[in-house]
């Protein structure tokens, strides 16, 4: 893992806590959330103000997270808004900070130029004995206030000076006055420079958790479901209609076509398919070569073509797959056939734009994990816990390449894998692609006709899971 920290690829975009002031700030907000400080000098914090040299000073990992599911948080620094979440329990814990920083930004930066926030993504939840609990947390809150109570007392203090100016005789009353002129002198003129923290509340319907081996939550959706990692962690029948294993890929393939989530590669707009299609294979090839000893040499095209000629017929099936597939996008083969049971049925597929975006690119990460960029980008916890099993061929490979590929230029590998925020779309209303020479996979989605006899094959399920699912690829030469 040094290899990774060195270059940033792991621990990156911290923020450093580096003054005397600032690390005082800190320990009064540690002191005040879990009766602790730190004899550190100088650390560096994530997006919730964790601390990963605190967490080795305490031996406590989870030092501002107990039991996992109620997160606390400290805030030196609206930048904190850039940096990454650590040890993430739960997909949304990230994405809830940053939109409470961003929609307090001007308070905030106020704030913290005096004072440490301290805080908590707050739910009715406190511990998480079994896994039918993660059910019971339906929405978060965020509880934020200095360490000095600013927020609190100037609420007070907006209180007072209302009353001051609509209460008859007021005017005569020196003990409200006087309580007034104490309380502004702590928290400063609100008139000029409010401090006022806008409330937060996100419903907590649809997430990833770490907690019971891992498992997916999907209850907004038309058909829910909860897709378990590791299902002999999850002891019983969860409580949401449909519950499947990671491993049971064609249910989860048809799960992720009902409710109209994945699109293929080759049909999304605005990608190369075919270049992403080889970064791809470039990775399958670069695992298969590692597994067999062989050094993949350098990254060049003829590096990797030599190295693929020397595999030969030991190269994976989900290399070939995708050598078919990109054939065909270039017009250079027939359509392959690729069902939900083939290897390399998920690395065809993306998220569709949406609010289930990034979750379901996080689900699709854990189904292809061969593809280590997907994997990084949508899944790092993920990526760090395989990257340690890696031979060191492949670890030297896959650190040169994102340090070349993507650290330059994240964002924009981001939008040009899984594309840029797109305005929402009611699925009964999208029209057919005029530019898909009379193909009807707008119309029926992209597995085709597939969904129609859904019904009829049910009940001939052999063990729960289902015929192989053919999903976008119809085996008739053109996608449907």
């Amino acid at each position: 893992m040094k290899r990774l920290i060195e270059t940033g690829l792991m621990f990156g975009n911290l923020l450093p806590v580096d003054s005397p002031a600032l690390v005082e700030r800190y320990n009064r907000a540690l002191k005040s959330l879990a009766g602790r400080t730190t004899g550190l000098s100088d650390f560096h914090i994530d997006i919730s103000g964790y601390s990963p040299e605190i967490g080795d000073e305490l031996g406590d990992d989870l030092y501002l997270n107990p039991n996992g599911c109620n997160r606390q948080f400290i805030l030196l620094s609206t930048a904190q808004k850039t940096a990454p979440l650590l040890n993430a329990k739960f997909s949304t814990s990230r994405p809830i900070l940053r939109r409470f920083i961003e929609e307090n930004e001007d308070a905030l930066f106020a704030l913290t130029a005096r004072d440490g926030v301290a805080g908590e993504l707050a739910n009715s939840v406190f511990d998480l004995s079994s896994p039918a609990r993660l059910f019971d947390i339906r929405e978060i809150v965020v509880e934020a206030d200095t360490t000095g109570n600013m927020v609190a007392q100037a609420e007070r203090l907006t209180g007072l000076i209302e009353r001051f100016r609509t209460v008859e005789d007021a005017w005569w009353d020196d003990a409200l006055i006087g309580e007034m002129i104490e309380l502004a002198g702590e928290t400063g003129n609100i008139a000029s420079n409010p401090v006022h923290l806008q409330p937060l509340r996100v419903a907590h319907r649809d997430f990833w958790t770490s907690h019971f081996g891992g498992l997916y939550v999907f209850r907004s959706l038309e058909h829910p479901a909860a897709i378990c990692v590791t299902p002999d962690r999850i002891p019983g029948k969860l409580p949401i209609a449909r519950q499947f294993a990671l491993n049971d890929r064609n249910r989860v393939a048809r799960f992720l076509q009902r409710n109209d989530l994945v699109e293929p590669i080759v049909r999304a707009r605005h990608v190369d398919a075919a270049a992403i299609l080889g970064q791809k294979m470039d990775f399958i090839l670069v695992a298969r070569a590692s597994e067999l000893g062989l050094d993949p040499g350098g990254s060049s095209r003829r590096d990797l073509r030599k190295l693929a000629r020397v595999l030969g017929d030991r190269l994976p099936a989900e290399f070939q797959a995708l050598a078919a597939l990109r054939r065909w996008v270039t017009s250079q083969g027939d359509w392959p056939r690729i069902t939900s049971e083939h290897p390399a049925y998920f690395y065809t597929l993306r998220a569709r734009p949406g609010p289930h975006r990034d979750l379901v690119n996080q689900l699709l990460s854990e189904l292809s994990p061969l593809d280590v960029r997907q994997l990084f980008i949508c899944h790092k916890q993920l990526f760090y816990e395989l990257y340690r099993s890696w031979p060191e061929q492949k670890k030297q490979y896959v650190v040169s390449f994102l340090l070349r590929e993507y650290q330059v230029d994240k964002a924009g590998t981001r939008e040009a894998l899984f594309g840029g925020e797109e305005p929402m779309e009611n699925p009964s209303e999208r029209q057919p692609d005029p530019t898909a020479s009379g193909r009807a996979i707008d119309i029926v989605g992209p597995w085709g006709a597939v969904l129609r006899a859904h019904d009829e094959t049910r009940k001939s399920r052999r063990g729960g899971h289902g015929r192989p699912y053919a999903g976008p690829w119809s085996g008739r030469g053109e996608p449907r």
